[in-house]
């Protein structure tokens, strides 16, 4: 006869672990405030100036208060130094500015935007980063394709700025939404600015394609998520981001062919020859640019560009040094901005090229500086994704998708600040400050007193999905 023992040998059943509410919480918030970066000029476009002012500085106020409640560990040894040398001197530049106006009120942008990223990055493990950052480009993709049906089928007239319908033409620059999803013309979505929107949609292509290759839930979605993105991306019909896709496969390529390298002395070989491919490349692409950007529908000096380079170049030599004082974006209400370079009458923020826009703001030193930031960003995140997961005796970890993310987006913001300085600001800078942080904080992912100390304490599963 069956008897029931009262020392089973298993543990009593017990529901699964989930996070806790708090938790879930917060990373909303960190949703939403990456949503805000990428969104850009959404709100500015949608509730005005004041509004979106308002919005920006009271997120980063809630930012460092709730750094202060969770505390989560942070080794501030370890921080990206030359990227806070480039704050740094940003923000001494107000003693020198001829602008210092437009000055404190970009500096006080770029420092809730750094403030922003270090606490994305303090309190989200990477696969957490790469969960909330993949929400946040659902939501911008979404609303971007929403607001774009929306004119489309009810408005039928192109809208301005403030959701107000326009029926007599005007400059289509001016134009927030120019209502051409059916009739085959270029989409701004939200940002309302197609170069704006084209870099956004190539990000979320390779966010969703890391998360779908990592093994994460609702595959079918995340390749729905994938056809939208790469469908927007076409859409905004952006040089640039066509050039930056290149890019970014390029790079992709070199690191799955690096990772195949069973010794450190078989990749020398393969450095030469895309060195090689890359210098060649780079010199064919400025010769045959009339012919590239005249089959992608763009003049060959990038749309009037080369006239904005040679307004700054001017200025540079004027300041070569130190610069003019910081500002980014230019903030037209400055007299030094208004009206000094237009653009279909309107006055233009920024240089188009954001190697030319530190040096006409922060002179030969804030160059270095950003160059610095850049050279030792793409160092580190090139190692973070050929080099296999190492930090014992054990030689024969996976690699994680995830590892891929910092060097694509670097590819990406590089190409994008040929042509553009919004690699400067917003979603480029977060990310750029994000993803320095995160190497040097938690140099394994899942790994380190960082990474497992979070997910103890708020009650992860061992193996979650990226």
């Amino acid at each position: 006869m069956a008897v029931h023992s009262k020392h089973p040998a298993s543990a009593p059943p017990a529901a699964p672990l989930r996070e806790k509410t708090s938790h879930l919480a917060l990373r909303a918030w960190c949703i939403f405030v990456l949503f805000t970066a990428l969104a850009g000029t959404a709100w500015v476009h949608a509730f005005g100036e004041g509004v979106t002012a308002a919005i920006a500085i009271g997120s980063g106020i809630f930012s460092v208060v709730l750094w202060f409640i969770v505390r989560p560990p942070v080794n501030w040894r370890r921080l990206p130094w030359f990227l806070a040398g480039y704050v740094a001197w940003a923000t001494l530049s107000l003693t020198w500015s001829v602008w210092i106006g437009a000055t404190a009120i970009t500096l006080l942008l770029l420092w809730i935007t750094t403030t922003q990223a270090l606490f994305i990055g303090s309190v989200l493990t990477w696969r957490e980063i790469v969960r909330t950052l993949a929400s946040a480009l659902k939501w911008v993709m979404g609303l971007s394709l929403i607001f774009e049906l929306w004119v489309a089928v009810f408005v039928q007239v192109p809208v301005l700025p403030g959701f107000v319908p326009r029926e007599e033409p005007v400059d289509p620059i001016l134009y927030w939404s120019r209502a051409n999803l059916f009739d085959g013309g270029r989409l701004q979505g939200i940002m309302g600015n197609a170069n704006l929107l084209a870099p956004v949609a190539l990000l979320a292509v390779i966010v969703f394609a890391i998360r779908l290759v990592g093994g994460a839930p609702r595959r079918v979605l995340l390749g729905g998520w994938i056809a939208l993105s790469g469908y927007l991306f076409i859409r905004a019909g952006s040089a640039t981001g066509y050039i930056a896709a290149i890019g970014v496969a390029i790079v992709l390529g070199t690191v799955l062919l690096m990772r195949r390298a069973k010794a450190p002395g078989e990749r020398t070989k393969y450095y030469i020859g895309y060195a090689v491919v890359g210098i060649g490349g780079t010199i064919a692409l400025w010769l045959l640019r009339d012919r590239l950007f005249t089959a992608l529908g763009r003049a060959a000096d990038l749309t009037g560009r080369e006239e904005i380079w040679a307004a700054v170049r001017e200025r540079i030599a004027e300041r070569p040094v130190i610069g003019w004082g910081y500002s980014t974006p230019w903030v037209t209400s400055e007299p030094a901005f208004d009206g000094w370079v237009n653009d279909h009458g309107q006055s233009v923020m920024q240089a188009h090229n954001m190697w030319l826009d530190v040096l006409m703001q922060l002179g030969i030193i804030g160059l270095v500086l950003i160059v610095l930031t850049y050279l030792a960003f793409v160092w580190r995140s090139w190692f973070f994704a050929v080099d296999r997961p190492r930090w014992d005796l054990r030689s024969d970890r996976p690699y994680s998708p995830i590892s891929l993310l910092p060097s694509l987006f670097g590819a990406l913001v590089l190409v994008q600040g040929v042509s553009e300085s919004a690699p400067l600001l917003l979603w480029g800078w977060l990310l750029l400050a994000l993803f320095a942080f995160k190497i040097k904080q938690s140099p394994h992912i899942g790994e380190g007193p960082a990474e497992q100390r979070l997910a103890i304490e708020r009650g992860e599963l061992t193996r979650q999905s990226p």
